[in-house]
């Protein structure tokens, strides 16, 4: 059984920092990648990062250069350094793996850790 358990959220003034983690009960070698998604209210869910196996990275236009993806093979976690936020950055932060085994595909969710910049 996977899980993916989300941490790090709060409460931030624009301009600030924060940190989430997503630490995985599995190895995280068994993902072709994991990412950080997010959902402000009354919208869909975004990519915001990503990152693979093999340490491949990729951004949303809206983060890019403030935001860094990273992983910690040892601690099988997943971090998201977010630096310079803005309001727009409030929503609810949402970690999800993707696994391949064969031709068949998985998704496995965290259950999110709310991110509110405000001042």
């Amino acid at each position: 059984q996977v899980q993916l358990m989300e941490s790090g959220g709060g409460l931030v003034r624009p301009g600030g920092s924060l940190r989430l983690s997503c630490a995985a009960s599995v190895s995280i070698f068994r993902f072709n990648a994991m990412g950080w998604y997010r959902q402000a209210p009354g919208k869909q869910r975004e990519l915001v990062a990503v990152i693979t196996s093999g340490g491949v990275t990729n951004y949303a236009d809206a983060v890019k250069g403030r935001f860094t993806i990273s992983r910690d093979n040892a601690k099988n976690t997943v971090y998201l350094q977010m630096n310079s936020l803005k309001p727009e950055d409030t929503a609810v932060y949402y970690c999800k793996a993707e696994e391949s085994r064969g031709i068949i595909k998985y998704n496995y969710w965290g259950q999110g850790t709310q991110v509110t910049v405000s001042s």
